[in-house]
């Protein structure tokens, strides 16, 4: 069982299970990102009410395939949202400082159009990407281009 799916199934917060098993919070966000964890920091929360070694194991590469198929979608699905809106909140910052260097350099030409530009093409680009909102390349398109190669290989 990973450990973030542990923590919800008995709906306990981070600062609970951290008091609890002993640790840090800071330790149990590193846990359930699937930092390395030292075995101090398993043993504490296998230590913790409820939690059964057999059952446990920190959140690896190793551990993904324990998630159901809607899961994995799921987290890969949030995740790339959560890059997107990163993104976002770098440009939305990003371009006010690029301007404010032009401002105070004094420079006359507007030259912080173009990188302002270039990286709000490269933002709309993410969010289609992410949002799926023009997707030329389907899955049906993915299967006839994989098709297309084991063809040429065998031929």
């Amino acid at each position: 069982m990973l450990v973030r799916k542990l923590r919800l199934d008995r709906t306990w917060s981070q600062e609970t299970l951290a008091e609890i098993s002993g640790l840090s919070i800071r330790t149990i966000q590193r846990g359930e990102r699937r930092e390395r964890a030292s075995l101090e920091t398993r043993n504490a929360i296998v230590a913790a009410p409820e939690v059964d070694l057999a059952n446990l194991t920190l959140e690896t590469e190793m551990d993904v395939p324990t998630l159901t198929e809607n899961e994995r979608e799921a987290l890969e699905y949030v995740r790339d949202i959560k890059g997107f809106y990163t993104h976002a909140i770098g440009y939305a910052v990003g371009v006010p400082l690029i301007v404010m260097g032009w401002y105070l350099s004094g420079a006359g030409h507007p030259w912080f159009i173009w990188p302002a530009l270039g990286w709000g093409i490269g933002l709309a680009s993410h969010g289609i990407t992410v949002f799926e909102v023009f997707s030329p390349f389907s899955p049906d398109w993915e299967r006839r281009q994989v098709e297309k190669r084991l063809t040429r290989r065998r031929g």
